[in-house]
């Protein structure tokens, strides 16, 4: 299974799911506390709401001193009678009044027995003492029914009991939760589906991501994270540095490719030109070994070909070697060195190498760089060796040096025959050689390496039968 497939699994185990079972259970966490706040705010207010209507009524009832025969005898007692003729039809009234004696049994008030609800409150009162004696009314159970029960003691010795069912304020409690568990549950599926749809969206880009994952892991280098329209600020910074990795891999991945190329190009050129001095030393030798150069002309024609190639592969290992060092970026013990005079060193070189030919130096005064000057007097005799190998000895060559803009400018120029537009892209190529010329084809690479080691750069401007200036520029001391 790739990266691709796995991608488009989503399940509880997913990222998409986690984030919706979180939210849901963060929702379902608050609706419970906020559902069992409100229920308990709700039957604290109604039950308070009844405590008072039974507290007010125990206070005038105690407060007033009356006894029984004077309870019975007061015709005033509406309230009361009201109270009590409810209940004579009604096993669970609302609200329950009765008086009991010292047996702890309901007696007769206002010429009325009592009914069921009246001696079944009496006989579900076992203390009527300890309950005129608490400062509240108590939670009691009378014919299966809820009821908020308080007592008052009558000035001769009975005590009254009032009752108030709660029996709508456990209903419509229920009804209430149950209300809230209906609503909750929309809720939470309400919430479920906002968070898997803005979590689709919002991982949209981490699918991005996945997609251009796989399409890199099948070769696709060139794949890179695309910006969604309305990111957020962690999944663009991710975007951003992903993006910004792959591109590293790619360059090192493309590096990587063209330096075994050019290292495979490099063996192979090196073993070319190695080849050919050792085919002819290996001729010479087989042809001494034969017994073929009888002659003392012979022999040492041969003797002095050898030398030239022993020389020529000597030269060319140097060369390699020095590449080699360049290649690991050598330490170079930076000094103050006189570009001026180097150039004109190398112009009197060339006028001694070929008298013939005209060379210009425009370099007045010290013009100083921070380099290593043998580093330097190499960049330089390989630039004149270039044109002293590569064109005739009429085409005249000019050497300048300038200091401008806090660089130093040095300038190799010839009127040779110039270099075409492929060729020239390829001057500073390893073991390259214009039409297959002299040399071994390494004197510009050297040029280059040099000039890098020091931090500078090299250019060239040329033109078929327009000559080729190469320019080098280094840091101003």
């Amino acid at each position: 299974m790739n990266l691709r497939d796995r991608g488009h699994r989503h399940g509880l185990h997913s990222l998409r799911g986690k984030l919706t079972l979180a939210n849901a259970g963060l929702l379902a966490v608050g609706i419970v506390l906020a559902t069992a706040v409100s229920i308990m705010g709700m039957r604290l207010y109604l039950l308070d709401q009844v405590d008072s209507e039974l507290l007010k009524t125990r206070t005038s009832l105690s407060g007033s001193g009356l006894t029984l025969r004077q309870v019975d005898s007061l015709t005033a007692l509406g309230v009361v009678r009201e109270r009590i003729t409810p209940a004579e039809s009604d096993p669970t009234p609302d609200s329950i009044f009765t008086v009991v004696g010292g047996d702890g049994r309901a007696v007769t008030v206002f010429d009325l027995k009592p009914t069921d609800a009246q001696r079944a409150l009496a006989a579900a009162v076992s203390d009527p003492r300890a309950l005129a004696a608490a400062p509240g009314p108590r939670d009691l159970d009378v014919h299966g029914a809820a009821y908020r029960v308080t007592a008052t003691r009558l000035a001769d010795g009975p005590y009254i009991l009032l009752a108030s069912s709660t029996e709508l304020l456990h209903k419509g409690i229920a009804k209430a939760l149950r209300l809230d568990f209906a609503v909750g549950t929309l809720l939470l599926a309400l919430l479920c589906c906002l968070t898997m749809y803005s979590v689709r969206r919002r991982l949209l880009p981490l699918e991005d991501m996945v997609e251009t994952s796989s399409a890199i892991a099948e070769g696709d280098l060139t794949r890179r994270v695309p910006s969604s329209h309305h990111p957020t600020q962690e999944v663009e910074q991710l975007r951003l540095a992903l993006n910004s990795m792959l591109h590293q891999v790619e360059t090192a991945y493309r590096t990587r490719e063209h330096s075994a190329a050019q290292l495979r190009r490099f063996v192979a050129d090196a073993s070319h030109e190695l080849r050919t001095p050792l085919a002819a030393i290996r001729g010479y030798l087989q042809l001494y070994d034969q017994g073929m150069l009888s002659e003392p002309g012979e022999r040492r024609r041969a003797w002095d070909r050898m030398h030239g190639e022993v020389d020529r592969m000597g030269r060319l290992v140097d060369e390699l070697l020095l590449l080699a060092r360049l290649d690991q970026r050598p330490e170079i013990r930076f000094r103050n060195v006189d570009v001026s005079r180097l150039a004109r060193d190398a112009a009197e070189d060339l006028r001694a190498q070929q008298p013939g030919r005209r060379v210009v130096v425009s370099a007045d005064g010290a013009v100083l760089v921070r380099a290593d000057e043998s580093g330097l007097r190499q960049v330089l005799g390989n630039l004149l060796a270039n044109v002293r190998v590569h064109t005739p000895v009429e085409a005249a060559v000019r050497l300048g040096v300038e200091r401008a803009d806090g660089v130093v400018r040095v300038c190799v120029a010839d009127e040779g025959p110039g270099l075409g537009e492929e060729d020239a892209a390829r001057i500073f190529d390893r073991f390259f050689r214009v039409g297959g010329g002299e040399g071994s084809g390494l004197g510009m690479a050297i040029v280059q390496g040099v000039v890098e080691a020091h931090g500078g750069e090299v250019a060239v401007r040329t033109a078929p039968g327009k000559g080729l200036a190469v320019t080098v520029t280094l840091r101003s001391a």
